[in-house]
């Protein structure tokens, strides 16, 4: 590689290590620095340099790449680091308004920030499957993407560095909420014995077919239309009273579904049952 950017990785749990191997292995200087120092080595066996202190590592690149638990964390660790002229890249999980508090708190000393939020595991990583938004100062996204492409397709979203952590939570809000349906019917169908490997293997075709649905809603959310009679609202909750009974009878809870039914009652409440379903998104609002 030509003139390879130094990196440094703050950070070294089972992602940051991840992140940390992807980098060395396009062939970029590496300084990794842990407070536990004994998860550096296997890094150091693969040519890392481990830094004894976070600052030293910040002072050994160009961009500095962090991975910790929480904000509070970040900004605990980078305390007393000379960050004038530094980037840094914060792929730590967390909220818009904490990347917001962050960028202004590191640009007053001189760096300039990103902030990210990652859409893959670790052994996902420096693969076509990972996903990584980013937003902050364009400049220095454009002037660095080549680096941030090692740890898989980098998408920058805008200049205002809370957009990153708002899409990584909403997308991750809507893997939960495939978790929640997922665990009620594991749970549903386990109390006549049924192994929740067997309905698993009809609902993963099941709620995939189910996506194709997503574009539809999404447009009569942007339009605030929702006169489609197609999927109602009484349909809905027909559908949703008969899953909360049959839960009872079969004495498992339906705590995880019972909000989404209680939205559309409320709904219901207000307006005419041949409304689409979707337009439960204006009481969340």
């Amino acid at each position: 590689m030509t003139n390879p950017t130094s990196v440094a990785v703050l950070g070294l749990g089972n992602m940051g290590s991840a992140l940390a191997a992807a980098f060395l292995g396009a062939g970029h200087p590496t300084t990794v620095w842990n407070r536990t120092p004994a998860k550096a080595q296997p890094l150091a066996a693969k040519g890392a340099t481990v830094a004894a202190t976070a600052a030293e590592a910040v002072a050994a690149a160009e961009v500095t790449v962090i991975c910790l638990s929480v904000y509070d964390t970040v900004l605990a660790t980078l305390d007393g680091a000379d960050l004038d002229g530094k980037v840094l890249v914060n792929l730590t999980n967390g909220t818009p308004n904490q990347a917001r508090e962050a960028a202004v708190a590191f640009t007053k000393r001189g760096a300039s920030y990103l902030d990210g939020g990652i859409m893959a595991i670790p052994e996902m990583i420096a693969q076509p499957s990972a996903l990584i938004f980013y937003s902050g100062v364009p400049e220095t996204f454009q002037a660095h993407q080549e680096l941030l492409a090692v740890l898989g397709p980098a998408k920058f979203l805008a200049a205002d560095p809370g957009l990153a952590s708002l899409y990584d939570l909403a997308l991750l809000s809507g893997m939960y909420g495939m978790f929640a349906g997922a665990y009620h019917a594991m749970t549903l169908t386990g109390t006549e014995g049924v192994p929740a490997v067997e309905i698993t293997e009809l609902l993963i075709p099941w709620v995939t077919a189910m996506t194709a649905a997503l574009p539809m809603m999404a447009e009569e959310i942007d339009r605030g239309d929702y006169l489609s009679e197609e999927s109602s609202l009484q349909v809905n909750k027909d559908g949703l009273d008969n899953i909360l009974t049959a839960s009872w009878q079969q004495g498992i809870s339906a705590e995880l579904l019972a909000p989404y039914q209680a939205l559309i009652a409320r709904k219901l409440a207000t307006t005419d049952a041949r409304v689409s379903v979707n337009s439960i998104v204006e009481l969340l609002k």
